[in-house]
Parts: C-alpha cells; sequence; structure tokens
C-alpha cells in the first residue's frame, strides 16, 4: 500500500491527453493504491472540486491473473490483495453531509483481462464447483473481445468499484457495495455517467479500481471480464442539495437510486423509497404520486448479487417524465 502525499506540482499535467482529448489536472498511478475501505487511509492526493483526474487502475486480483495465468494461479489465489483502488483523493471542499458528483469522462480499455469460476464464490457456486479461468485479449480500437469460436462480444467498460471513506477508521472489505458505494458492479456506471455519493469523512475521500471490460447485471458468476483500465474523471463538490443516503447517478436518459441490502427485498424497498425521496425533494410532486409513478414508468434492476454479504439494486427512472414534472 503505498499512501504517499503526492504534491500538485509533481501531477499537474501540460499535455492534452492524446485519446480523449481531455486535459487532466492531475494523474495518479495504478500503485498509488490501497484495498480497504476507511476514514484512516492517507489521501495519496488533494484536489480543489472541479478537479479532472486521469487514473490508472490493477484488474481486480492486483496482479496474481495476468496475461500468462493458468489454473493453478487461479487455485492459488490471495483475497487479500484483492480489490486494488487507485486513491483515495482528498477534495479540499467536501464536508460531511456534502455530496461528491464524479463525472466519468473517458474510459480506456486496456489490452487482456481475465475471468473466472473461483470455487466457493458465485451465485451459483453449489452447481459449479470447480475452478476455471479464461484470459482474454482485448481489441482496444474495436473495443471487442472473443468469448469462443462463435460469439464476439462488444465491450462496455466502466468501474466495478468507487466509493467515498466511510465514517469508520475500521478498515472494511471492498468485496460489499455499502452506503459509501463500493462494490456496486453496475455495469451502468459507465463513460457519460455522473454518479453521486454522500460524503461522510471531511476531504470525500474518493477511491476507483475494479474495472471490467464487460458484465451483465448480476454478475452471476462472480467476475466479469476483469482488466485494467485508465480512467479520466472530474470530482464536484455539491452543497446545498437534498441528502442523499447512497449513492445515485444519471446520465442522458435516465436518472438512478442504488440501494444495497443482505437481501434482495430489502435492497428493492430501499431503491424504490430512495426515488420517491428524490422526486419528492427536487420536483413538484407529492410522496403518492411519486410512488404510483415510479410503478408506472420506475425499472428496478438488480446489479448483483454475488458480493456477499450485500446485493445491490437500483431503480431508473427516465428524464422524459422528468422534464415533465
Amino acid at each position: 500500500m503505498r499512501n504517499i502525499l503526492i504534491s500538485a506540482a509533481v501531477l499537474f499535467v501540460i499535455s492534452c491527453s492524446q485519446e480523449s482529448g481531455i486535459t487532466p489536472d492531475y494523474v495518479l498511478s495504478a500503485e498509488q493504491k490501497h484495498n480497504k475501505f476507511s476514514s484512516a487511509i492517507p489521501p495519496v492526493l488533494r484536489v480543489s472540486t472541479g478537479s479532472v483526474i486521469k487514473v490508472d487502475t490493477h484488474e481486480a486480483s492486483d496482479g496474481q491473473l495476468h496475461r500468462e495465468a493458468n489454473i493453478d494461479d487461479l487455485k492459488n489465489i490471495d483475497f487479500g490483495p484483492i480489490h486494488p483502488l487507485t486513491g483515495p483523493v482528498y477534495v479540499e471542499e467536501a464536508e460531511i453531509g456534502d455530496i461528491l458528483a464524479v463525472d466519468l469522462l473517458d474510459i480506456e480499455l486496456h489490452d487482456y483481462g481475465w475471468q473466472a469460476i473461483v470455487p466457493g464464490f458465485g451465485f451459483l457456486s453449489d452447481r459449479f464447483p470447480d475452478a476455471r479461468l479464461t484470459i482474454y485479449k482485448i481489441n482496444t480500437v474495436a473495443g471487442t473481445a472473443t468469448f469462443n469460436d462463435k460469439v464476439e462480444l462488444k465491450l462496455n467498460p466502466f468501474p466495478g468499484v468507487m466509493g467515498v471513506a466511510p465514517e469508520t477508521a475500521e478498515m472494511l472489505s471492498t468485496i460489499p457495495p455499502r452506503a459509501n458505494g463500493g462494490n456496486m458492479d453496475d455495469p451502468n456506471l459507465t463513460e457519460g455517467t455522473t454518479v453521486y455519493f454522500p460524503v461522510f469523512v471531511k476531504g470525500a475521500l474518493f477511491s476507483i479500481g475494479d474495472t471490467h471490460a464487460i458484465q451483465g447485471l448480476g454478475e452471476v458468476c462472480g467476475t466479469a471480464i476483469e482488466t485494467p483500465m485508465t480512467i479520466t474523471y472530474r470530482l464536484r463538490v455539491l452543497k446545498d442539495k437534498p441528502a442523499i443516503k447512497e449513492p445515485q447517478y444519471e446520465n442522458d436518459e435516465f436518472y438512478a437510486v442504488t440501494g444495497f441490502g443482505e437481501t434482495i427485498d430489502v435492497a428493492t424497498k430501499k431503491a424504490v423509497n430512495y426515488m420517491i425521496d428524490h422526486l419528492v425533494d427536487n420536483y413538484d410532486i407529492t410522496a403518492e404520486d411519486a410512488y404510483m409513478l415510479c410503478s408506472l414508468v420506475g425499472d428496478l434492476k438488480i446489479a448483483e448479487v454475488v458480493d456477499v454479504p450485500n446485493m445491490l439494486v437500483t431503480m431508473h427512472f427516465p428524464k422524459r417524465i422528468l422534464r415533465q414534472l
């Protein structure tokens, strides 16, 4: 773990990104990492609101499953290093009760990834007890990967883990999603999306990682195509906004809320309540009308079911309807 505070002078980038045309204010390497969520982890960088940061990330195994990895590497995997996260980043203006907006500006694929069935892990671990590993070659130009001789996959890269520090000095596992974000594994959190996090500690302490080239909603076997990635994002502190309890996000088409819980029922009830709260707090609508409207146009989705002990459910609400409220 390298929790070295990097000065702004060292990290300031003076040249424009060749791939995206976005000029970042700071860059972080994949080696500036940690793999727990805690308010006690020192930041590797301090920035002001509005800053653009370009980061590299390791894949989920932190190098244990590499381009030349084989089934023995999988069978001997150490879960201790799982989910290396680049960060944390301290945002000077962020105070407890604020909202941290994370604009995902650009996501660049790297050229390999892996997927595995890990014994004892996954939604159907009782049916599939044996280890299996696939190493993928990723076409970064076309944005594709070959599953087998019949199936070509169009990739949809996104970070599986994003989050702020929780209000505890305890070193929490990155495996489950929580109120601070964490392992949400939601394939909707891709380039062009803005994700909102409640701020629990001064500075917010934002981290990102566990990047996926492609994943279905649910991530049922427990892994996506796990791959290193380069992500450029902007951090903005929002003040004097209605409070949120768990992450929310939006793109051009919809606004979404998330709810975690140890059962689908608990997570789903939280997501529906959070969407009703969002509508009532931000639009001219009663709670009863919001509840009924959610039943007509709100879409519940299961983001993930494998990151025990918590599951994540989201509700998407179309912006074409929001514009009428």
